[in-house]
């Protein structure tokens, strides 16, 4: 099983060096936070796409607005 390239042995010495830099009270810590900007990060994806879809259907609707007003306007002066 390779995971990003790293084999098991390489996997394991990354984990006992940050486990020496860090300690073991710190790991939880550490654990949650990469969790949480795992999660932000596929939230924030997804928003961008979202963001993408809104400004179309934004102009869309400012348009039809546009076109409301001015037949307003045009029975108002006629």
């Amino acid at each position: 099983m390779r995971i990003f390239g790293l084999g098991p042995t390489e996997l394991a010495i990354i984990l006992l060096i940050v486990l020496v830099l860090f300690g073991p009270k710190q790991l939880p810590k550490l654990g949650k936070m990469f969790g949480k900007a795992m999660k932000d990060l596929r939230e924030g994806m997804e928003g961008k796409e979202e963001e993408e879809e809104k400004p179309a259907a934004m102009t869309e609707a400012k348009d039809e607005a546009v076109s409301e007003e001015s037949k307003k306007s045009e029975e108002t002066t006629v």
